[in-house]
């Protein structure tokens, strides 16, 4: 076994407390990342409030029509994106237009306001 003296080994171990901060390597994306659509109801006023029957007029017959308890859900496809509209009851009157969302035939993100232009101008939409 071998000895140190008492003096040599405080500065090892003063040494041995010594770390070197490590940084990570920045992560590369191999495919795009997603972009964050604001969450706004511009462009969204002929919308927001409308009954089905409103709807259905502004885009014409939905693409499904999904009911759960007094909620309804209304969606609308058009080759540029698909919008779904929720419909709530509030004080036992009609269901009307309470929330949208939005997304491209793909799953992407896409603005609400622009969907719900695009789909005003699609067949069956007055």
């Amino acid at each position: 076994m071998i000895r140190f003296p008492a003096p040599l080994l405080l500065p090892l171990i003063l040494l041995a407390g010594c770390t070197v901060q490590q940084t990570a390597a920045p992560v590369r994306s191999t495919g795009m990342a997603p972009v964050a659509v604001p969450y706004t109801s511009v462009g969204l006023e002929r919308v927001l409030g409308q009954d089905a029957a409103g709807l259905t007029k502004l885009f014409g017959n939905p693409d499904a029509d999904v009911r759960e308890g007094a909620a309804r859900k209304l969606q609308f496809q058009g080759s540029f994106c698909v919008l779904d509209a929720y419909l709530y009851p509030k004080d036992g009157s009609e269901p009307r237009v309470t929330y949208l969302d939005a997304r491209e035939p793909d799953g992407s993100a896409i603005d609400r306001a622009s969907c719900v232009a695009a789909l005003t101008r699609r067949d069956g939409g007055r």
